[in-house]
């Protein structure tokens, strides 16, 4: 979520000094980049927690300006009024996003932001060939750091940016991306890779290498479709269960291309903050692979299965279902002493938040343990459950990691999943065909007595049933999530 930090300074790069003699201006720039750099990575490790996640995100801010705000006053490329009309439509686009946007649409939104840092670094690369004093030093020869640089950003922003739309389009549940596989696309995969790096030569060796400059841009732009080519058919093939996973992944891209960025334009700040994305999302991304016992190199060359799973049909598979009323649950939770509630993606399309907090707090009043089970990719992107329940003021003791709560499911009296499919699905454990298979999953079906809100019996993310739903303990309550909880709010209180 650190990414969109990054870019602004990308379209500010090093041009002739206007204002300060040049010891002291180039001193006073050093330090304020370094202090904003200091800001990014405390603001960095702020978000690691969400108690300190509001300062976190403050600071990486303040750094954010200090920089854009530096390399203003030190820079004059284009004239000011091309930048003030560029923040003016930046800004009125993004604040019309993100009041637009709902918290469903959130891991969209985190996709296309990846997706935009990619294609600005591919845009201010492909920008710099064009004027060579950028690239060419004062012995006349051409400078391998920048050419470098240039080809890398170029290389990775075309993938983030064309993957990351693909990510977007499966997360918006398209039909046009969904399953879409063929006879020898890893073979396809491989020659756009060993293509479009094989071009990185041209543009990195310079002019002379090419034969001449327009043949150096041309080859850039060559290697950018290429890549943009690669970008798609490795996301495309990917099922939409795993999209955590790739959004993690294309954050971490987009700091990488911005990096790159960095060395091309002679900016330290820019060097460092997309360094410290770059990092985040690789560290980010193995986490995600942890959780879903996926493999790192199936997510970085595009080898997850789809979605898909047994043959299985719903009057077979829930032949045993069992549904229940408010006044049940009720009376369940009314005796319960420990309950435990797993929220899922349909808690946040109903968004229920609220509803749940007021039933936590009534629980809690009635001296009974609430606790939520919090899969780490619960949702459709990392922390999604996290920042939504958040949202609603639920206490952050209050959440616990699979791995805190597993051990103890069998010692709770209801489990009240909200929404959520995949992440309690006991296939995960047996059924080694399924697209899930091995991956941890919350131990919902332990718990001495399941309820499971939801709409109804269809499939999750993954595309595939849920033998919890027919367990003997289980009883269903199909109905909206934040109508069922109002409801069952309402039932309580009768008891």
């Amino acid at each position: 979520m650190t990414a969109p930090w990054i870019f602004s300074s990308a379209l500010l790069a090093d041009a002739p000094p206007v204002l300060l003699p040049s010891v002291w201006r180039v001193a006073l720039i050093d330090l304020a980049y370094l202090a904003a750099s200091v800001l990014f990575i405390f603001g960095l490790k702020g978000m690691t927690h969400p108690r300190t996640a509001v300062r976190g995100n403050f600071l990486g801010s303040a750094g954010m300006l200090i920089a854009v705000l530096v390399t203003l006053l030190d820079q004059n490329i284009v004239g000011y009024g091309y930048i003030v009309a560029g923040l003016v439509v930046g800004s009125v686009i993004g604040a019309i996003m993100s009041v637009k946007c709902k918290m469903t649409g959130m891991p969209q939104l985190v996709a296309l932001l990846n997706g935009l840092g990619g294609a600005a670094s591919v845009l201010v690369a492909g920008a710099v060939l064009f004027d060579p004093s950028f690239f060419m030093g004062a012995d006349k020869l051409p400078r391998p750091d920048v050419l470098i640089g240039t080809a890398a950003s170029g290389w990775i922003g075309a993938i983030t940016f064309t993957g990351s739309l693909v990510a977007f389009a499966k997360l918006e549940e398209y039909k046009f991306v969904k399953d879409f596989r063929f006879t020898g696309q890893q073979a396809l995969n491989t020659a756009l890779a060993l293509g479009s790096l094989a071009l990185w030569y041209p543009v990195a060796a310079g002019p002379s290498a090419s034969g001449s400059l327009a043949i150096m841009i041309l080859t850039y732009w060559l290697m950018v479709i290429l890549a943009s080519a690669l970008g798609i058919m490795l996301v495309i093939s990917i099922g939409g269960a795993d999209m955590p996973v790739v959004i993690a992944l294309f954050n971490s891209y987009s700091g990488l291309a911005a990096a790159a960025t960095g060395f091309v334009l002679g900016n330290s700040v820019l060097i460092i903050s997309g360094s410290l994305v770059g990092a985040s999302g690789i560290i980010l991304t193995q986490i995600m692979c942890k959780a879903m016992n996926r493999s790192w190199t199936n997510v970085l060359f595009g080898t997850m299965a789809a979605s898909g799973g047994p043959a299985v049909s719903n009057d077979e598979a829930y032949a045993r279902v069992k549904s229940t009323s408010y006044d049940e649950v009720a009376m369940l939770l009314d005796v319960a002493r420990r309950v435990v509630i797993v929220p899922g993606y349909g808690l946040a399309v109903a968004q229920a938040q609220h509803a749940v907090r007021d039933l936590t707090t009534m629980l809690t009043e009635r001296n009974i343990q609430v606790e939520f089970a919090i899969h780490p990719v619960a949702g459709r992107m990392p922390g999604h459950m996290n920042v939504l329940l958040a949202e609603a003021d639920i206490p952050y003791e209050m959440l616990k990691e699979m791995d805190q709560i597993n051990p103890t499911m069998g010692q709770v009296d209801v489990a009240l999943i909200i929404g959520a499919n995949d992440v309690v699905n006991t296939l995960a454990r047996t059924d080694p065909r399924c697209p899930i298979a091995g991956m941890p999953i919350i131990d919902a079906d332990k718990a001495r007595t399941v309820v499971v809100i939801k709409r109804s019996l269809s499939p999750g993310f993954a595309g595939i049933h849920n033998p919890l739903f027919a367990a003997d303990n289980t009883l269903m309550l199909f109905a909206d999530g934040r109508k069922a909880i109002i409801d069952l709010i309402n039932a309580l209180e009768q008891v």
